[in-house]
């Protein structure tokens, strides 16, 4: 199964808005829109490998797509 780290942003901010900043970083499983805790995301959202996750680029991260992502082992 593929994995990628997918943005959540503010209420109200759109990924295509001018610096447009990530709230938070979540794991998806095959490119989804719904993060791994089953947060819907947007589809538009900035998306990133998930080998980004417990680095600095992956910061901030929800702490429960990071334990179910460990679950189901990297």
């Amino acid at each position: 199964m593929e994995h990628e780290m997918r943005a959540e942003y503010e209420e109200g901010v759109s990924p295509a808005d001018p610096g447009a900043e990530v709230k938070i970083w979540h794991m998806v499983r095959d490119a989804s829109a719904r993060a791994m805790c089953g947060r819907p995301l947007d589809p538009a959202a900035a998306t990133q490998s998930a080998q980004a996750w417990g680095t600095p680029r992956g910061e901030p991260f929800c702490h429960s797509c990071g334990a179910l992502y460990l679950r189901e082992g990297p």
